[in-house]
């Protein structure tokens, strides 16, 4: 693993949790609470294997449509996983961020939030994003408003002056996005910033996704050639 080439930025999309919770005949919600104990675990590892950023798909914007009682647990349960998990972060010299838009979440998560991130944020080993109410077409809107009520000139809009008003600012494209469990779907998540990002996936549903997992998507990722649009002369 020493020669391996290193994914700076490693995305993951968190799917799975309910259909590893219906195998074992028990409900929705405790697979959730499995997947979240594994965020940390994940983390940890990651930042062993060099990687910086590890984004983190959680709740997006079409997760509202889910039974309410579903979202109310998934709401308490971002509340109860900063308050589990602080100290460990703190630990392992995580930094805590959340990408979204947060306004529309309730007040008590929300002051979690805020509570997490301001208590890492002089963190500097591993950069965690945690994705809640985003979808990544919704954040494009949100960045074109944004630029529109700026007075932005029309010539002055490029790629970087969208970039800077995207949830991710100052955070650098992932070079690897995974999706666990089984599905080859986007689905809505980070659609501008994968443009050249490498995909990996896997049948492995989120709670069962280890290090091992792990060590064989970043073992991927470290053989695939990125050309970025270029052509490889050994080909």
């Amino acid at each position: 693993m020493k020669n391996m080439k290193t994914a700076n930025h490693v995305a993951i999309i968190l799917d799975g949790n309910g259909r590893w919770a219906k195998k074992q005949n028990k409900p929705r919600t405790f697979g959730h609470k499995n997947g979240a104990e594994n965020v940390v675990d994940i983390a940890i590892h990651a930042k062993k294997r060099g990687v910086k950023y590890l984004t983190l798909y959680a709740f997006s914007t079409e997760n509202w449509k889910r039974p309410a009682s579903e979202v109310d647990y998934l709401m308490k349960l971002m509340i109860k996983f900063i308050d589990d998990k602080i100290n460990q972060l703190m630990n392992e010299d995580c930094k805590l961020n959340f990408l979204g838009d947060l306004s529309a979440l309730p007040t008590a998560t929300r002051k979690a939030i805020e509570k997490g991130v301001e208590k890492t944020k002089n963190n500097k080993s591993l950069f965690v994003n945690i994705s809640v109410n985003y979808g990544g077409r919704d954040e494009i809107v949100h960045a074109v408003k944004d630029i529109i009520e700026a007075g932005y000139d029309k010539n002055m809009i490029d790629e970087k002056l969208i970039s800077d008003h995207l949830y991710t600012k100052g955070i650098p494209d992932p070079d690897l996005l995974i999706r666990p469990g089984g599905e080859t779907r986007i689905s809505n998540f980070l659609i501008y910033q994968i443009a050249y990002s490498e995909l990996y996936f896997t049948d492995v549903l989120w709670p069962d996704f280890d290090e091992a997992e792990l060590d064989k998507a970043l073992e991927e990722f470290s053989n695939r050639n990125r050309r970025y649009g270029a052509i490889d002369e050994s080909d």
